[in-house]
C-alpha cells in the first residue's frame, strides 16, 4: 500500500522546518521544562511524589496548582495494572466521568470514550502538546496511533483549560498523553505478553542515558508487534509499532525533541461493527460477528480494514534569559483507512447486485477510503513580570483529505456496482462519493498569570479562532451532486481561572471559560452549504475544585455546569433548501471526586466517582450515550519486588442516540450500568544473571474478573438494532526482562 502522502515530500518538509527551527541559537544541555498542562508529571519523572506517599501510588490525582478538574495518571499505574495491549482508551478510562469498553478485548478494537457523556468528537485528545484526531470531524481512532508502551503519562482535564489550551475541540475538555521521559542510564527492555484468544504481544524497547557524542542528549526506541484472534467470531487483529525519539542540546540555551511514531493495523471486521442483533446472539451468541459462509453479508473474508498511520513532530524550547522562554513546534501526521466491508451484518438484507445476472445472490459491499494528511506549527513565549507572568502563542494548521466510497460486488472480486445510481448529469454509477477537503485554522492566544499575593493566582485570557472548511467533490456526500466551497467559522473565547493556595497540601480553584467545536464535515454534505448558520457550537464552563495532599492522603472534588449552545442540526428539508441551523443545546452539570489512602505496609485505597447530568434543553431527558454516574474503587500493593491492584470501574446507566427525542421508547433503549473489576500483580527479580538481565518482571492481568457480560452500547431501531457487550473474563501473562 502507497503511503498516505509521498515520504520525500514529509521529509522535505520535516528537514526545513528544522533548519527554521535551529538557525543560530547558542547551547546548553540542560533540560527544558515542560509545557505548562503536564509540568507537575514530567518534572519529577512518572512518580507525582516522594515514594512511600499516597501520591507515588495513586492511581489518578490532581495536582495543586490546578485551575480546573483534572486526573493524573502515571507511567507506573500504566504498567501495573492496564493491558499491555492496550491503547489510550483503557489508560484513561480509570479516570472520574470516563467510560468506554472494547467490545473485542482490552485493545483489541476501537473505543469510543465518554467524558462527562461528550462523544468522542467532543472533547481533545494531545500528544505532548499536539492536538489531532480525524479531519471530518475531530473523532479518535483509539488503537491507531500510540500503544500503550509509547504513553508515559496522561492528564485528563475536564474543561477547556486556559487561552493556551489549543484543539478543535475544547469543547468538552482533554486528554493529554505524554510520552515517556527519557531514561537517565542505558537499558534495553524485551518484553512479551499471552493472552486468551491467542493473544501475543512482543517487541523491545532501547534507552540510550545521556550520550557525549549527542551533545548529552538521548534516544528512545520501542518496536513491537500484537497479534489476537479477538473475542468476536473471526474478528482478528494485527498491529505494528515503531516509535522513536530524541532529545539533544542546540547551543546553550536550547533543547531539540524529534519524535516519530509509525503503526501499521489490519483488522477483519465489518464496517458497521456495532455489535449483532438479538435474533443473532439467539442463534449464534454475544460475540457474533463474523463467519466462514461465502453466501452471507457476514463472511470474513468480505470484511476487512488495513489502517497506517504515522505523527512526527519537531521541538524547540530555548532559555532566553531567566526571564523569558519560548517554544517552536512543527508537526506532520497521517491516517489511511482502506476498507473492504459488506454493506449489512445484520443479516436483514437480501443478497443481491446489479452486477451479476438478474436474480443473483451476490453479496453487496463497499470500497471504503478515508487519508488524511496534517501539518501544522506552534509558538509559544512566556515572559516573567513583576507581579506574574504573561503568555501568548499562535497555532496554525492545514489538513488535505481524500476520501470516497464505491459500491462494490464483493462474490465477483470486489467488481465496481452500479446500483446506486446517480442525478443526471453526473453518471458515476459505481460512486456513492468521491470527495476532497481541507481545514485550514489560524488560532493566537494571549494570557497572564498574575500574583496579586502570595499563593493566589488569577490567570484572564483570550483566544481567537479562525477556521476555514473547503470541499471539492466530484460526487458530493449525502447530496451526490458536485460541490466545490468554503465555509469561514471564527469566534474569540474568553478564558478565567483562579487557584488560592490555602496552606500546605491544600488548595482551591475556579474557571469560567468559553469552549468550542469545530462544525462537522457532513454540514457540507448539501446543495448549497452557505445557507448553514456560521454561528459555531460553544460551551461556557463554570467549574470550582478543592485539592487536598498529604503523606497519607491525596483527594480531591468539584462540581460543574456547561451550557451548551448552538447546536447545528438539519433543518429537515431537501434539495436547494437543505441547511443546518443552530438550534438548543444542552446543560451538563454534576459532581466529581478521587482519593488515595496509604493505609501502611505497601497498601494503598483507592476511589473516585461522579454523579453526571446531561439533558437535551429541548427534551429534558439525559443526553445520548451518556452515562448518569461512573464510580470507582480498588486496593493496591507495593513493596519489595511485589506489586497488585484490584480495581472495578463501574459506568452508570445510559441511552440510545435513536431515541433520546422521543419519550414512549426512551425506557425501552436503556442501557444499565455495568461493572468491570480488573486484576494485575507481578513480581520482579533482580540480578539473576540471566543472559545477562539485570531484572526479569513477570506479571498476570486478569481483565473483567468477575466475568460479566452486560450490554454497553445500542446502534439502530427495531429488529436491526445492534447490540455490545463486556468481553468475558480474559487472562495476559507478561515477562519483561532488562539488560
Amino acid at each position: 500500500m502507497t503511503p498516505p502522502f509521498p515520504t520525500s515530500t514529509l521529509a522535505r518538509h520535516i528537514a526545513l522546518a528544522l533548519t527554521a527551527l535551529s538557525f543560530g541559537l547558542p547551547a546548553r544541555a540542560a533540560e527544558a521544562a515542560p509545557a505548562q498542562t503536564i509540568t507537575v508529571v514530567a518534572k519529577s519523572g512518572a512518580y507525582l511524589g516522594e515514594k512511600n506517599t499516597a501520591a507515588a501510588v495513586a492511581p489518578t490525582q490532581s495536582s495543586l496548582q490546578a485551575t480546573q478538574p483534572q486526573s493524573i495518571i502515571t507511567r507506573e499505574f500504566i504498567e501495573q495494572s492496564v493491558a499491555p495491549t492496550a491503547e489510550y482508551s483503557r489508560v484513561v478510562n480509570i479516570a472520574p466521568s470516563l467510560s468506554g469498553d472494547s467490545a473485542n478485548g482490552p485493545g483489541l478494537s476501537e473505543t469510543k470514550t465518554t467524558m462527562r457523556g461528550f462523544s468522542d468528537d467532543q472533547y481533545n485528545i494531545t500528544f505532548d502538546g499536539i492536538p489531532w484526531g480525524d479531519t471530518n470531524n475531530p473523532a479518535h481512532h483509539s488503537t491507531s496511533f500510540f500503544p500503550a508502551a509509547v504513553i508515559g503519562a496522561a492528564v485528563v482535564e475536564r474543561g477547556p483549560g486556559n487561552a493556551s489550551n489549543l484543539g478543535f475541540a475544547t469543547f468538552g475538555g482533554s486528554i493529554n498523553l505524554v510520552s515517556k521521559k527519557p531514561g537517565a542510564e542505558q537499558e534495553t527492555s524485551v518484553f512479551a505478553s499471552l493472552g486468551t484468544w491467542n493473544t501475543r504481544l512482543y517487541g523491545v524497547a532501547f534507552e540510550s542515558g545521556r550520550l557525549a557524542e549527542l551533545g548529552n542528549g538521548t534516544l528512545q526506541l520501542n518496536l513491537q508487534h500484537l497479534q489476537s484472534d479477538g473475542y468476536l467470531t473471526l474478528n482478528s487483529i494485527k498491529s505494528d509499532n515503531l516509535t522513536a525519539k530524541v532529545e539533544r542540546a542546540v547551543g546553550a540555551a536550547s533543547v531539540l525533541t524529534l519524535f516519530a511514531s509509525v503503526n501499521r493495523i489490519h483488522y477483519t471486521q465489518p464496517d458497521n461493527n456495532k455489535g449483532p442483533t438479538l435474533a443473532q446472539v439467539a442463534k449464534y451468541g454475544k460475540n457474533f460477528s463474523l463467519n466462514s459462509d461465502p453466501t452471507s453479508f457476514n463472511y470474513a473474508g468480505f470484511n476487512h480494514t488495513t489502517k497506517d498511520t504515522d505523527f512526527e513532530y519537531a521541538r524547540l524550547r530555548t532559555d532566553w534569559s531567566a526571564e523569558l522562554r519560548t517554544e517552536a513546534q512543527v508537526y506532520t501526521y497521517a491516517y489511511d483507512n482502506q476498507t473492504i466491508s459488506s454493506t449489512d451484518p445484520t443479516g436483514l438484507t437480501k443478497p443481491g447486485t446489479k452486477v451479476g445476472p438478474l436474480g443473483n445472490a451476490d453479496i453487496p459491499g463497499i470500497d471504503k477510503q478515508n487519508k488524511y494528511r496534517v501539518y501544522g506549527g506552534m509558538f509559544k513565549a512566556e515572559q516573567v513580570v513583576a507581579v506574574g507572568l504573561l503568555r501568548a502563542g499562535l497555532w496554525v494548521e492545514h489538513s488535505d483529505t481524500e476520501r470516497h466510497q464505491y459500491d462494490i460486488d464483493l462474490t465477483l472480486g470486489n467488481l465496481r456496482d452500479p446500483r446506486e445510481t446517480k442525478p443526471a448529469p453526473v453518471q458515476l454509477p459505481s460512486v456513492k462519493f468521491d470527495q476532497r477537503s481541507q481545514i485550514d485554522t489560524l488560532q493566537p492566544y494571549a494570557e497572564f498569570e498574575w500574583q496579586p499575593r502570595e499563593g493566589l493566582t488569577v490567570t484572564p485570557g483570550v483566544k481567537f479562532v479562525s477556521i476555514k472548511r473547503s470541499v471539492d467533490a466530484a460526487i458530493n456526500q449525502t447530496s451526490r451532486t458536485p460541490l466545490n466551497t468554503s465555509v469561514d467559522y471564527r469566534t474569540t473565547l474568553p478564558f478565567l481561572t483562579v487557584n488560592q493556595q490555602l496552606g500546605q497540601g491544600l488548595a482551591v480553584y475556579g474557571q469560567y471559560a468559553g469552549g468550542f467545536q469545530i462544525p462537522d464535515l457532513n454540514t457540507l454534505y448539501i446543495a448549497n452549504p452557505t445557507q448553514n448558520s456560521s454561528e459555531p457550537q460553544r460551551s461556557t464552563n463554570y467549574q470550582l475544585g478543592i485539592v487536598g495532599q498529604a503523606a497519607q492522603l491525596t483527594w480531591d472534588a468539584d462540581l460543574y455546569r456547561i451550557d451548551f449552545k448552538n447546536k447545528l442540526v438539519s433543518n429537515g428539508l431537501g434539495g436547494a433548501a437543505a441547511a443546518y441551523v443552530n438550534l438548543g443545546g444542552a446543560t451538563y452539570q454534576g459532581i466529581e471526586g478521587q482519593a488515595t489512602y496509604l493505609v501502611g505496609g505497601g497498601f494503598a485505597a483507592y476511589a473516585n466517582g461522579s454523579v453526571n447530568k446531561a439533558t437535551a434543553l429541548d427534551t429534558g431527558k439525559q443526553i445520548a450515550g451518556a452515562p448518569a454516574m461512573t464510580a470507582a474503587l480498588g486496593a493496591l500493593y507495593n513493596a519489595g519486588p511485589w506489586g497488585a491492584s484490584l480495581i472495578g470501574k463501574r459506568t452508570g446507566t445510559a441511552y440510545q442516540q435513536e431515541y433520546v427525542t422521543n419519550p414512549a421508547l426512551y425506557e425501552q433503549y436503556k442501557v444499565a450500568a455495568y461493572t468491570n473489576l480488573d486484576l494485575g500483580a507481578s513480581y520482579t527479580l533482580r540480578q539473576i544473571g540471566l543472559i545477562g538481565a539485570k531484572s526479569l518482571k513477570l506479571q498476570v492481568n486478569v481483565f473483567n474478573l468477575l466475568n460479566r457480560q452486560a450490554t454497553t452500547s445500542i446502534s439502530g431501531t427495531g429488529a436491526a438494532a445492534q447490540y455490545t457487550y463486556q468481553a468475558p473474563r480474559s487472562l495476559q501473562v507478561s515477562a519483561k526482562a532488562m539488560f
